[in-house]
């Protein structure tokens, strides 16, 4: 589950209409496509012993950010989603984790990248390396989240 899309605001100025697109396409989203996928990842984990959900998320979402409320909202909301879809199917060989990366180098951080240049960026790679290994480990290791940061940065600072 990987849609996203931040839109900032001053929590004064928030407005309805990108207040619904960011739920939608955040959190919505996400549960909808979760729970449409349950019977297909059920199935898998039956036959593998093991099926794997990775919801992404956000450092925003492990700290709330001025002017980027509503999106880390929806981020803290996916965080704790997967954690709670663990609890419920984990039992069935689903696995879930949440990424929560800081400014990767995509194009929903252009609007940025005047002040942190994309190649200081985390790379779109290094998620791909961490679902990697999250197909790689055994039915009986369960990683709720990976945090990924820039060097120098703290979990409060995307």
């Amino acid at each position: 589950n990987n849609a996203g899309l931040g839109i900032g605001q001053p929590m004064d100025q928030i407005q309805t209409k990108h207040l619904d697109m960011q739920l939608d396409i955040n959190l919505r989203a996400l549960i909808i496509g979760t729970r449409e996928a349950l019977p297909l990842l059920r199935e898998a984990g039956r036959e593998h012993g093991k099926a794997l959900i990775v919801n992404t998320a956000s450092i925003a979402g492990k700290s709330g950010q001025p002017w980027l409320s509503v999106y880390a909202a929806t981020k803290a909301a996916v965080l704790n989603f997967t954690v709670a879809t663990e609890k419920e199917v984990g039992a069935e060989g689903i696995a879930c984790t949440a990424l929560a990366p800081g400014f990767v180098d995509t194009p929903m951080t252009d609007y940025i990248k005047d002040s942190v240049k994309a190649e200081e960026m985390i790379q779109p790679e290094d998620l791909a390396e961490a679902v990697r290994f999250l197909l790689r480990t055994s039915r009986n290791c369960f990683v709720p989240e990976l945090v990924f940061t820039r060097p120098a940065e703290t979990v409060g600072s995307p």
